[in-house]
């Protein structure tokens, strides 16, 4: 690809895919690839900077990550970030040390505004720490240029090497103006020009995925969704009809959802192949209660299908997924904890009958996703439809799942996402749905005594899924859908809006 390159070396922190979302946002564009590379490695990639991630690490313990000290040899400007920055000290000759007092969250912090990262700055900052060791005495050849309360070194630089060290994360919205300090590295440091674009990444990922497909037939999950259809129109335009879309209609969709998804693609120069399966996955689901193993058997039974198509079609090499990164975060990915399986990166049964798995959204955040699917050319009713879980209404139905569950959840969440649309709320909000609760309370309708179940409704505002703040809805939008629900779905008899944010909660209920 004829554009700048910037590597960011990947300490295990859980900031480390935004700081390449974040150097991408800028027009620069760049790879997280392990801490293991080596100097030889790193300068066949001729980057133009480098970015050393945080990580949970420590610095000074022999079994920490460490970067090949070659690397600093290599006249490349370096970056660390938390952990990162640690580890530059450590390693050029300096020390870290385990404070009396540890730093989390929301800081205010001092800088030098003749530092290059902070020109133009007030010298009073907020900043987002998190850590638990810090640098203590700077290697020869830096010089402080920000401190807090309990760190003396919260940024560092030596500039004759273009060496730069943050103790704090610039890539995350609660740093004030952590954005500008980037970009202070990359376009006056690094010399970035800004020349990547979505078009460019597009291109690339068509070469991608036909490097790794070959002559090879690639079978996909086509549920309709913005994820799955991006990945239709990827593929498509990268393999043309070595590509055969299997939408399986596992009876867990929204109202009227199943027919729209045949008219969306049916027409298409696709190989596209609807699956009734209903019947099945209730089936599979009778009983069932808890959130992971509804989640596992979907997954399963997803595979299955596949499978049993794939053998009908015959010959089919790879099966391609929708993936995309918070959904590999919160399946557990390398260090991170396991928060919810992804029924496309969790559930995979020990035998698959393919090849290889196909994610070409694997790097990408939700919003980035929406942008590739535009430069695709596919229609805004497709790349902003609402995000939908691919084990659907099954984590939207609290306890077990039932045909009669179903039918109140799907007329109930139509109503809702209607009522959002009216009201011009459906861009501004970034996910917003219905949830079916497990439990029931008394009401009183028609001077008669009900005993029905609660309906919460969920909103929220993100920029990446990552994180995610509670809509304010306006009262009066909320008031109407509540009323409209009550009125017109049976067995409903109390409506509840959940103003819970990502963390604590997650943004589904399951």
């Amino acid at each position: 690809m004829e554009h700048q390159f910037v590597l960011v070396l990947d300490f295990g922190g859980q900031y480390n895919q935004l700081i390449a979302r974040r150097v991408r946002d800028m027009g620069v564009y760049c790879e997280v690839r392990p801490y293991t590379l080596t100097a030889r490695e790193v300068a066949a990639l001729n980057p133009i900077g480098i970015i050393f991630t945080g990580g949970h690490n420590t610095a000074y313990h022999p079994d920490s990550p460490k970067a090949d000290p070659e690397i600093y040899k290599l006249g490349v400007p370096i970056l660390g970030i938390c952990y990162g920055a640690q580890l530059m000290a450590h390693q050029l000759g300096g020390s870290v040390a385990t404070p009396s007092q540890r730093e989390y969250g929301s800081t205010a912090m001092t800088l030098e505004p003749s530092s290059v990262l902070f020109e133009g700055l007030e010298r009073l900052q907020t900043v987002w720490m998190s850590h638990t060791d810090y640098v203590d005495k700077l290697p020869q050849g830096f010089v402080g240029t920000a401190r807090t309360q309990h760190t003396p070194y919260a940024a560092m630089e030596d500039t004759s090497r273009k060496f730069y060290g943050l103790q704090f994360h610039p890539e995350v919205e609660h740093t004030q103006n952590g954005l500008a300090m980037m970009h202070r590295f990359l376009f006056d440091v690094c010399g970035a020009k800004g020349d990547w674009t979505m078009a460019t990444y597009s291109q690339a990922l068509i070469a991608q995925v036909r490097e790794q497909v070959g002559s090879g037939k690639v079978l996909l999950a086509l549920s309709g969704g913005v994820d799955s259809s991006v990945v239709a129109a990827l593929l498509s335009q990268a393999i043309g009809n070595q590509l055969t879309c299997i939408f399986v209609d596992h009876g867990l969709m929204r109202k009227d959802e199943g027919d729209e998804v045949e008219a969306a693609f049916s027409g298409r120069e696709l190989n596209f192949v609807r699956v009734n399966a209903a019947e099945r996955f209730l089936s599979r689901l009778e009983g069932v209660t808890d959130p992971e193993s509804k989640r596992k058997i979907i997954g399963e039974e997803f595979i299955r299908v596949f499978e049993e198509e794939a053998r009908k079609i015959g010959n089919v090499d790879f099966l391609a997924q929708g993936t995309i990164y918070p959904d590999v975060i919160e399946s557990g990915a390398g260090d991170s904890a396991v928060i919810k399986s992804h029924h496309n990166v969790g559930g995979l049964p020990d035998h698959v009958d393919f090849k290889e798995i196909v994610e070409p959204l694997r790097l990408l955040f939700k919003d980035e996703v929406r942008a590739l699917g535009t430069t695709l050319g596919l229609p805004d009713y497709l790349v902003w439809r609402q995000p939908f879980p691919g084990p659907g209404l099954a984590i939207r139905c609290l306890g077990e799942v039932t045909e009669d569950k179903l039918t109140i959840l799907r007329e109930a969440d139509f109503i809702y996402r209607e009522e959002i649309a009216k009201a011009g709320l459906d861009r501004s909000i970034h996910q917003y749905f219905a949830v079916l609760t497990n439990m029931r309370s008394v009401g009183v309708m028609g001077d008669q005594r009900t005993y029905d179940y609660t309906l919460a409704l969920r909103g929220v505002t993100t920029s990446d899924f990552m994180t995610a703040d509670w809509a304010k809805i306006p009262y009066e939008v909320l008031e109407k859908a509540a009323n409209r629900i009550v009125n017109e779905v049976r067995s409903i008899n109390r409506i509840v809006y959940d103003i819970t944010s990502k963390p604590p909660g997650t943004i589904e209920w399951e």
